[in-house]
């Protein structure tokens, strides 16, 4: 068999070996790519939490993390106010949702 012939079996083993190679490149490039941070674009900025409340046995919202810490600071909602969120089943107390409590943490105390 001619070794300079294209289709010689070395020459499709090499021509394999190379195509499976490149393949796990591209792959591996497009996971780091996937996970890079890129400033300014959409997939990479943090979509801003939304808040609801169960004030007066009625739902107010959706509120802002600035709204919501008005809420805590008039003292219209408390610990144990009955929060919601998208992605949550259910209403729950304010006091065990992670995403309200961080707000709380940040909100200045009444002079």
């Amino acid at each position: 068999m001619d070794n300079s012939n294209f289709y010689s079996i070395d020459r499709l083993v090499e021509f394999g070996l190379s195509l499976a190679i490149s393949q796990q490149m591209v792959s591996s490039m497009n996971q780091a790519i996937k996970q890079m941070y890129i400033p300014g674009s959409i997939a990479s900025m943090p979509l801003p939490n939304v808040f609801y409340l169960a004030i007066d046995n009625k739902p107010v919202g959706p509120l802002g993390e600035f709204d919501f810490m008005k809420m805590i600071e008039s003292g219209k909602a408390t610990k144990d106010t009955l929060g919601w969120m998208p992605g949550m089943q259910s209403w729950q107390p304010i006091a065990s949702i992670p995403a309200m409590l961080k707000v709380i943490a940040l909100t200045p105390p009444s002079l």
